[in-house]
């Protein structure tokens, strides 16, 4: 079993699962976990249309940012200690694993700079 048909496979278990409870598959989101996986297993999965990944070592995802496609969107789900935020800043679209106000504040000093940055450059 290919890791596409894994992928189709826990998303017909999302559906399902929907239908039971009700709710509207549009409203679920998978968010495939590229952690140990390699660059090629997600190259697979954004060929077949999944363009959210999710990853908790911060350098595994800047090698993985950087060796695939630009439009990834990626969220951070581990562990972020203060002092990576920004070799990720760049990179992420959402952080779901914010414990602590100072990695916050962290986040948010980081995220200034990234959106400065990025309108320099426009």
């Amino acid at each position: 079993m290919t890791i596409v048909d894994k992928a189709k496979e826990v998303q017909e278990k999302i559906i399902a699962a929907c239908k039971r409870s009700g709710r509207d598959p549009q409203d679920v989101q998978l968010l495939p976990v590229s952690k140990n996986h390699p660059v090629a297993d997600i190259a697979e999965l954004y060929k077949a249309g999944c363009n959210n990944f999710g990853e908790n070592y911060v350098q595994e995802l800047t090698k993985k940012h950087d060796e695939l496609p630009a439009d990834i969107n990626w969220c951070m789900i581990g562990h972020l200690q203060r002092n990576k935020v920004k070799y990720i800043a760049d990179y992420v679209t959402m952080i779901q694993s914010v414990d602590s106000l100072k990695l916050m504040n962290t986040i948010e000093k980081e995220g200034k700079k990234t959106r400065s940055n990025n309108s320099d450059s426009n």
